[in-house]
């Protein structure tokens, strides 16, 4: 994963790529925070169920506008880099975030599970 503190650029470049502990850190995470200043990044390895449920914790507060927070999870490596460049997607109907969302939903139905049963 890239891993940051607050930087006001994307901080995917080699120097800022770290490995995340074998079976803990599952995830990475990466934080877009919208300020006065500009757009600001925090970027980790992470839990899986620190990262979802920090992630779901903010979805309101993601906006794009002054003060949004956005935050998202992924499972694969170094994919808190930058966005890909856009290429067309198999179908015209799917939305761009529609392939974290089952990762996030199916984590977070099995992280409820272990807390419940």
């Amino acid at each position: 994963c890239y891993q940051c503190e607050e930087m006001t650029h994307d901080c995917s470049t080699p120097e800022f790529i770290v490995n995340c502990t074998v079976n803990v850190q599952d995830m990475c995470q990466k934080e877009v925070l919208v300020k006065d200043d500009g757009i600001h990044y925090r970027k980790s390895c992470a839990s899986s169920g620190a990262c979802l449920i920090a992630s779901s914790g903010y979805q309101q507060f993601c906006t794009g506008k002054l003060n949004s927070v956005c935050i998202t999870c992924c499972n694969t490596p170094l994919c808190n880099g930058p966005r890909r460049k856009k290429r067309p997607p198999p179908s015209a109907a799917m939305a761009p975030n529609t392939l974290q969302r089952p990762v996030f939903s199916l984590s977070l139905l099995l992280l409820l599970v272990s807390i419940f049963c």
